[in-house]
């Protein structure tokens, strides 16, 4: 049975902040790298055997703290990157509220494709989905971690499981330096097993894009 351990990267100085990252590359702080080395002790006791991740440095940062534990090399793949914002990306989520309230209120009642040039879900959902199938196709049989984004990782989960939005915003976002586990077999496919699993958190995080 195929498994994917699908990890949302540590904490940055624009989580804190509430403020948009999407595809800016924007690294870790020191909260970030304390749990990144935290989820790391725990992900390498299920004894992986790949490990893939994003190119934004926040993921491939993440990731490194695992390759330390395990000897396993970091693959990357750009198709992992958070949703692009568009307009909103370096914001915080109030001065977006402020600047572009349609498109805000478009996207908080779960309008696909807001506008702003954000990326539409479909668009999202399919790139990441691809590129966990990539991830799993590495080692079938074994267990690969995908170092990735919160809302990224969502939608790509959505697309392998078959899930579309009104069912994906049901479900929580992980929170930093936590995971997905997903499972696939023949006759099943892909199972969600786990969600937000990771170690206590040693203060609220919010839960910014």
């Amino acid at each position: 049975m195929t498994r994917l351990i699908i990890w949302r990267h540590g904490n940055t100085d624009w989580n804190a902040d509430n403020r948009v990252q999407g595809q800016t590359d924007t690294p870790l702080n020191a909260l970030g790298l304390e749990q990144a080395a935290a989820a790391a002790a725990l992900l390498a006791e299920l004894k992986p055997d790949a490990i893939v991740a994003s190119d934004l440095q926040r993921a491939t940062r993440t990731a490194e703290a695992l390759a330390a534990l395990t000897g396993l090399p970091v693959r990357t793949d750009a198709r992992l990157r958070e949703r692009f914002y568009g307009q909103w990306q370096g914001l915080t989520m109030a001065e977006v509220a402020a600047r572009f309230p349609t498109e805000h209120a478009r996207w908080r009642n779960g309008d696909a494709d807001p506008g702003c040039q954000v990326e539409a879900l479909d668009d999202l959902a399919k790139r990441i989905g691809t590129a966990f199938q990539a991830a799993a196709d590495v080692k079938p049989g074994g267990t690969t971690v995908v170092a990735t984004h919160g809302g990224g990782a969502k939608q790509g989960c959505g697309h392998l499981l078959g899930w579309g939005p009104p069912i994906l915003r049901a479900l929580g976002s992980l929170q930093n330096c936590h995971w997905t586990e997903l499972r696939h077999d023949e006759v099943r496919g892909w199972q969600l097993r786990a969600h937000n699993v990771g170690p206590a958190a040693r203060e609220p995080i919010p839960a910014a894009i």
